[in-house]
This record gives structure tokens, C-alpha cells and sequence, in this order.
């Protein structure tokens, strides 16, 4: 299975579609959403396309292909006019026999960490700055933001495939991978 993962969408319409675009031309089974999909939050500044209904409406034409989890801009209004499920605050999924904690990354992340055992993969958004990185006892990945990148990082997504996370940026250039296999 492909699966394309990405995070924090905060109502941008432009790169919500550009996101979109690279999910069909990756030919992904799947796309996870890590939350943050319509609201930009009073911590970010406002996409220079925030238009929250058009990403609504996007979005939902996809909703067969979506797997999402509650980012902290999300709230029971939103599952209103979001047409997939979108409150679960983590969802566990096993890849290649590896157990997937995702989340969102304000409630669980590196400085408080779920239950995981030796090998088991912490993916989370929140921050907006993408992480590859093996910690040893646990693996820890972010794909970045699609909208609001920080730390002078690319607009970015994650791809699974074959035991390996590719981070790629909305052109869809490679900037790192890691292998878990």
C-alpha cells in the first residue's frame, strides 16, 4: 500500500488543491490527514489563500480516500460540513508489521509520548517542520505543513511505501527519506 500522509492544511485553498494534485499523481491507496484542515489558529498568520470552504469542498470530493485525526484548530463544527470523520484524536495503524501511533502532536508528542514499545513509529503534525528521525527506542516522523511550513522549511508531504517515509515537497522534489524496514 502507498499512503500519502500530510498535515496542517489551516484553510488554504492553493495548497490544499496542490496537495490534492500530488496525492493523484503519486497514485497513493490513501491520504492521513494530521489535523488543522480549515482553521488557521490564532498562533499562525493567515494563509494568503484561506478560503476554508473551497477546502471543504475539496476535501469531500476525496473523503473515500481520507483517514484523518483531530488537529487543535478542529472542533465538533467542523464534522458538521466535513463529510469523513475528523474528532479522533489518534489513530493506530500498522504498516509492514509496525505499529503507527498518529496524531496530531498538541497532545502526544516527543516530550510526552504515548504508549509505544521498542520500534513503534510517533507520527504528528502541529509543528510545521518536518522530522525523519530514528530516537533509538522509537521512530518519530512529521511531514511538515502543506500551507504554513516554519523554520524555513518547504511545503511539504510524507509518502509510505515499501517500508520507507519519503518527505517531498508540493512540487513532489524528494528532500529526505528514511527506511523502517
Amino acid at each position: 500500500m502507498k499512503l500519502m500522509i500530510a498535515s496542517d492544511i489551516h484553510g488554504s485553498a492553493g495548497s490544499c488543491r496542490k496537495m490534492l494534485d500530488q496525492f493523484e499523481k503519486e497514485g497513493a491507496q490513501r491520504l492521513l490527514l494530521l489535523g488543522d484542515l480549515l482553521y488557521h489558529g490564532p498562533r499562525n498568520d493567515l494563509p494568503g489563500d484561506y478560503r476554508p470552504k473551497e477546502v471543504i469542498s475539496l476535501l469531500n470530493g476525496k473523503k473515500q480516500s481520507l483517514l484523518c485525526v483531530r488537529g487543535n484548530c478542529e472542533a465538533e463544527v467542523d464534522q458538521m460540513v466535513l463529510e469523513f470523520p475528523v474528532l479522533s484524536d489518534s489513530m493506530i495503524l500498522f504498516l509492514d508489521g509496525r505499529m503507527v501511533f498518529a496524531t496530531h502532536g498538541h497532545i502526544f508528542h516527543e516530550d510526552h509520548l504515548p504508549p509505544l514499545q521498542e520500534g513503534d513509529i510517533l507520527l504528528h503534525g502541529h509543528t510545521h517542520v518536518p522530522v525523519l528521525e530514528n530516537r533509538g527506542s522509537y521512530i518519530l516522523l512529521n511531514p511538515g505543513s502543506v500551507s504554513l511550513p516554519k523554520q524555513n522549511t518547504a511545503k511539504s508531504y510524507m509518502i509510505y511505501e515499501n517500508g520507507v517515509f519519503t518527505l517531498k515537497d508540493l512540487d513532489g522534489n524528494k528532500l529526505n527519506s528514511l527506511s523502517v524496514s
